[in-house]
């Protein structure tokens, strides 16, 4: 992947932030999951007054592609910030810790990359592996871990 799709698919992130639902914690998150067709799915947090359904950006975007029947990703990007950041000076926002085994359901963790950003200058990509060491697959129910 290119610096040019990863600074777009940052902006695609800042785009599905707008959308946040957060009354609660005011802190808006935004992703932007690149799947290997090319098609970029859009996600972002949606709070509960009870919180407990409350969903995360990145489930957003992958629930979306997978209800359409995709199941191939190369990518994710994710912004997240308090209400009120400017654009570019927030801190970068891990995913939490049921979104980093969502991918793990769906992606490579060898080749998935995961781009942190405050800004389309100011990311950092890893790789899914790194994110989730000695992750829980798919495969150790199959028999073939």
């Amino acid at each position: 992947m290119d610096e040019r799709m990863e600074k777009r698919l940052i902006a695609e992130a800042f785009e599905a932030q707008k959308h946040a639902y957060t009354p609660y914690s005011h802190f808006c998150v935004g992703a932007a999951l690149l799947a290997r067709n090319g098609k970029i799915y859009r996600g972002c947090n949606i709070e509960n007054a009870t919180y407990t359904p409350t969903n995360c950006a990145e489930r957003t975007a992958f629930f979306k592609a997978v209800s359409e029947g995709v199941r191939e990703f190369e990518a994710i990007a994710i912004v997240g910030n308090k209400e009120g950041v400017p654009r570019g000076e927030g801190e970068l926002c891990p995913p939490c810790g049921v979104c980093r085994q969502v991918m793990r359901e769906f992606c490579d963790p060898e080749t998935f990359r995961v781009i942190l950003a405050a800004g389309e200058e100011n990311y950092r990509v890893l790789l899914l592996k790194e994110l989730l060491p000695c992750s829980f697959g798919p495969e150790a129910l199959s028999g073939e871990a």
